[in-house]
């Protein structure tokens, strides 16, 4: 199970490293009033438009390999396997970012993707899918690292 956990946050963490080359573009740039430059935010929501809405039915293999993740890291919380204290670190360093991505990034980035909401709101949505990217990847190579040790 640790192998497939381990290959289920390699994918994960190449997903992330893709969304953070068009997130990146929002560091440096203050969080204040004066919304990010058009370019920068046309450029991360064209990114947000084709990985969301526009690459159907591809963009659901990430919510699988989510699943998979979470349920085999449950199961292995409930088989036994190692100490119980890295299995619930385990579920918390994936569960939290998995979570929060169904619950906050993933409509943050559709609804950066559509372009609809006024520059400032999109500079907002902007950097708080760059700052939960950011975290996600800290998190979930932290998972990685103790699946490859379980393994």
């Amino acid at each position: 199970m640790a192998a497939v956990l381990a290959l289920c946050a390699g994918f994960l963490l190449a997903v992330l490293w893709f969304d953070l080359m068009f997130d990146v573009q929002v560091l440096g740039r203050g969080r204040g009033a004066d919304p990010l430059p058009e370019e920068v935010l046309a450029s991360i929501a064209a990114y947000y438009r084709r990985v969301t809405t526009q690459a159907r039915p591809m963009n659901y293999l990430v919510g699988v390999v989510m699943l998979v993740t979470a349920g085999g890291t449950l199961i292995g919380l409930f088989r036994g396997v190692g100490s119980p204290a890295l299995r619930l670190l385990s579920l918390a360093l994936c569960g939290i970012p998995i979570v929060a991505a169904r619950a906050r990034t993933v409509p943050n980035a559709v609804r950066l993707g559509s372009r609809a909401d006024p520059p400032d709101v999109q500079s907002r949505l902007a950097h708080a899918i760059c700052r939960d990217h950011l975290a996600f990847f800290g998190t979930i190579a932290a998972f990685a690292v103790l699946q490859l040790l379980a393994w």
